[in-house]
């Protein structure tokens, strides 16, 4: 059964940075397409950044140049590096793993979540 528990969430400052982790036990990466959703009270859940089982890298128009997605493989944690945390950047974040079984069944796994406000 794969697992995914992040944390890292907290109050911080405008222009402030945080990382925000996400342990995943039960699988390892060379599998799984890994990604970082958020979602803010009201709106809709938003992609924020990706990371592919090649290591391709993608992320939303409103985190690029100030969010990083990372995988430690040693340590089976992704990882997302956030700085120049505005306001709007306020939500709580969630870790999401596609991971593709031997025979090629794609199953979907979400973490917890973990809050993130950002104050002005």
């Amino acid at each position: 059964q794969v697992q995914l528990v992040e944390s890292g969430g907290d109050l911080v400052q405008g222009g402030g940075s945080l990382r925000l982790s996400c342990a995943v036990s039960g699988s390892t990466f060379s599998n799984a397409d890994m990604n970082w959703y958020r979602q803010a009270p009201g709106k809709q859940l938003e992609l924020v950044a990706a990371v592919t089982t090649g290591g391709s890298t993608n992320y939303a128009d409103s985190v690029k140049g100030r969010f990083t997605i990372s995988i430690d493989n040693a340590k089976n944690t992704v990882y997302l590096q956030m700085t120049s945390l505005k306001p709007e950047d306020t939500a709580v974040y969630y870790c999401n793993g596609v991971f593709i079984s031997a025979s090629g069944l794609a199953r979907n796994y979400w973490g917890q979540g973990t809050q993130v406000t950002v104050s002005a």
